[in-house]
């Protein structure tokens, strides 16, 4: 039937899905917002293959630019550790990271540690100290031990699981 004379509820569907679809395809990179990152930006292989192998590949709307920057341009002192890697390697990466950074933020974290920015403080401000001490646990920055789903870049709170190791009153808070 064309497009003339198809009539209008099944018109306006495909008006609908075509705007859309545009939409979609403009909205722009991944960006930590206030529920943290909210598109799930497919990884490099560079980047998992160097990074992930001794932490979460992080999403790169997590940290801002500047933050990135840094962070690369100091890779042999990274976090007490060296993680140097290949100009070719380094650059690739840190062009991704910064190409896909968090934009909409103004104050850097500190130390620009994702884990001292005030949106992920503001998120986890009710977890004790305790908690991210746990050997289930064991830092801030191990997402992965209450967000099932870290590792493809979802942090949604309503599929959290609880690490082992909570007391009866920390397993109590949990479900508040």
């Amino acid at each position: 039937m064309p497009p003339s004379i198809m009539p209008f509820p099944i018109r306006l569907r495909r008006l609908v899905c075509a705007l859309l679809a545009s939409v979609a395809s403009v909205a722009g990179p991944a960006r930590a917002d206030e529920q943290g990152p909210r598109q799930r930006l497919p990884l490099p292989a560079v980047y998992v293959r160097e990074c992930a192998a001794c932490h979460l590949a992080y999403p790169p709307g997590l940290l801002p630019a500047a933050s990135w920057q840094r962070l690369m341009g100091g890779l042999d002192r990274h976090f007490g550790t060296d993680a140097t890697l290949d100009a070719q390697d380094l650059t690739l990466i840190s062009r991704w990271l910064q190409d896909h950074a968090d934009t909409r933020r103004g104050a850097l974290p500190p130390e620009d540690r994702i884990t001292r920015s005030p949106w992920f403080e503001r998120k986890h401000r009710h977890i004790e100290a305790a908690t991210w001490r746990l050997p289930s646990v064991r830092t801030a920055a191990n997402c992965a031990a209450c967000h099932a789903g870290a590792a493809q870049g979802r942090y949604d709170e309503h599929d959290l699981r609880m690490p082992a190791g909570l007391s009866p009153r920390q397993r109590a808070a949990w479900d508040d």
